[in-house]
């Protein structure tokens, strides 16, 4: 997709995204600012927080239905501490992608009307280079509905607007 001109602001956008991503696990960002330091490690892969709860930032994929590239959400998940390390240890290490998926939980609340905090979910480990997929398991939520139905270029422009203009 290229520009468009946002309903929202009136403006023209250069570029149309089909990829973004949460910076940081929710749990991470209801750490009071002062704690953060000394109760996490987070990383641009993988979170860590009171060396108890372990997140890994995954790919979300929904089939765009006009056949381009599928719009991703860049999404943390929550894991057991076995599969954050079992994952760890396979981190640079070819053929992982024949882990078996891992049980996951969506740890990022992305613009949805009701809450994507805590969607089961299942992590493939993808090859080297790639980030984990996301699939969620069945749930009657709009997200699991999109990621197995697909979405409208048109719901791809609604996504990006909602992030382009919501509020801090």
């Amino acid at each position: 997709m290229t520009g468009f001109v946002c309903s929202t602001c009136g403006a023209f956008h250069e570029d149309m995204p089909r990829l973004l991503t949460v910076a940081a696990p929710a749990a991470w960002e209801a750490l009071p600012e002062t704690e953060r330091a000394s109760r996490a490690v987070l990383s641009a892969d993988q979170c860590v927080i009171d060396d108890a709860y372990f997140f890994i930032l995954g790919r979300l994929e929904l089939p765009v239905l006009d056949g381009g590239e599928p719009f991703t959400w860049m999404t943390w998940v929550s894991v057991s501490e076995g599969n954050f390390l079992r994952a760890s240890k396979l981190w640079w290490t070819a053929g992982r992608e024949a882990e078996p998926p891992c049980f996951a939980w969506v740890q990022s609340s992305l613009p949805y009307p009701v809450p994507t905090l805590n969607l089961k979910a299942d992590l493939f480990t993808q090859p080297l280079g790639e980030r984990p997929k996301v699939r969620l398991q069945e749930a009657d939520h709009p997200l699991w509905r999109e990621q197995k139905h697909g979405i409208s270029p048109a719901r791809v422009q609604e996504i990006v607007e909602s992030i382009l203009h919501r509020s801090p």
